[in-house]
């Protein structure tokens, strides 16, 4: 990817010079986006790549969690769900197998051990919760809850939005048209509108190099393991992640584990709501709610990815991965290699958003270790 498109505040040119290097360098002829808003206005607006501009509408995974996450907050900060209530509270069939002490906090914190269900979901119960929902509700967890964590990687959006339904009487999805999409007019969509779709560009899988290929022939998945059954692979058929963001009817239901749909500018957009003032209202959360949801829950290693890592209440804690973020940095990345959070200590979100796969991109690309610390840079400049 050659050129770079878009433009740039003053003081965040460094910004630009590092997403032209990490986009020659990593992006590869997929194409990304750089967006980045700083003390309530937007300073980096940036794209390149075959195929992307500042418009285009991307798969992006997992990011849906984040916005599933802030839903629930903002549930949590108006009184309306109790995090340390029993799911089962809310939820009677949910108590089957052994989960019927489970918290809500739990849930969030990805320690419920409810990460899939023996033989894996069809294709088409992936594109609805409440199919999921229902298999998870009766189905034994894969581990005790609440004595460790692990990624729920299809199932945290179905878990938690089954909740907030059965709480509310409402989807997450419409909380979220109505209490953050619209009032903000965010380009990020947990249900994308059929005339939103030519501005769609199809998710592309990862080209590995010959060093990437050999790693992933020598780690090959196992299906009926944690991360094999968190991740799909014991289906028949296996999860297909590509399919999955490429699917119309995934992005028509926005499955809330993955399926949301939209733009850097979009989801930079929303985390700027939650990182300070926005268009004159004040931020989304308030300090105790904030303080709440980005406080670390679950810690160390993963039982499901093997990892070390740290979950809050839905949200990732950024400053546990990016250490130059505050402490109540907030977001969620896709798999693709995306990455989106607010950092409230700066007034700064960030979203960069990727159509092709990178090479173990889950938790974030790579690049994204050097675009966040020029932006936090830029920032702290432009605020001495």
């Amino acid at each position: 990817m050659a050129e770079v498109y878009g433009s740039v505040a003053a003081g965040f040119e460094s910004v630009r010079e590092e997403f032209a290097t990490v986009a020659a360098a990593e992006a590869r002829d997929g194409g990304a986006q750089l967006a980045v808003y700083h003390q309530g206005r937007q300073v980096v607006d940036l794209w390149g790549g075959d195929g992307v501009d500042g418009d285009a509408l991307l798969a992006l995974y997992s990011s849906a969690k984040g916005a599933t996450s802030l839903v629930v907050a903002l549930l949590i900060q108006d009184g309306t769900l109790d995090p340390d209530r029993e799911v089962a509270s809310w939820w009677p069939e949910f108590a089957a197998e052994g989960k019927d002490r489970l918290t809500l906090r739990g849930l969030l914190a990805h320690r419920s051990g409810a990460i899939g269900v023996d033989g894996g979901f069809r294709p088409a119960e992936l594109a609805d919760d409440r199919a999921v929902a229902a298999r998870l509700a009766a189905h034994r967890p894969y581990w005790e809850p609440d004595s460790g964590h692990g990624y729920h990687a299809l199932t945290f959006g179905a878990l938690a939005g089954e909740v907030v339904l059965r709480a509310t009487g409402r989807t997450v999805q419409a909380h979220y048209e109505e209490r953050i999409r619209a009032p903000y007019g965010i380009d990020y969509h947990l249900g994308l509108p059929e005339e939103l779709e030519p501005r769609f560009r199809t998710a592309l899988p990862l080209i590995p190099t010959p060093a990437q290929a050999a790693f992933l022939a020598a780690s090959p998945a196992r299906p009926d393991d944690l991360l094999g059954v968190a991740f799909g692979q014991h289906a028949d058929p296996p999860f297909d992640a590509v399919a999955y963001g490429n699917s119309r009817a995934v992005r028509a239901a926005c499955p809330l584990s993955g399926g949301g749909v939209g733009s850097a500018r979009g989801l930079a957009r929303m985390y700027a709501a939650v990182a300070g003032p926005l268009d004159g209202r004040p931020p989304l959360l308030t300090p105790d709610t904030l303080a709440e949801v980005s406080r670390v829950h679950s810690s160390g290693k993963d039982l499901v990815t093997g990892e070390n890592n740290a979950f809050g209440l839905g949200f990732v804690p950024l400053a546990t991965r990016h250490p130059e973020l505050g402490p109540t940095a907030i977001g969620h990345s896709g798999v693709p290699g995306s990455q989106s959070f607010a950092d409230p200590s700066r007034a700064l979100s960030y979203s960069y958003a990727r159509r092709r796969f990178a090479f173990l991109g889950g938790p974030g690309a790579p690049e994204n270790d050097r675009l966040i610390r020029a932006v936090a840079r830029a920032a702290d400049g432009a605020a001495a």
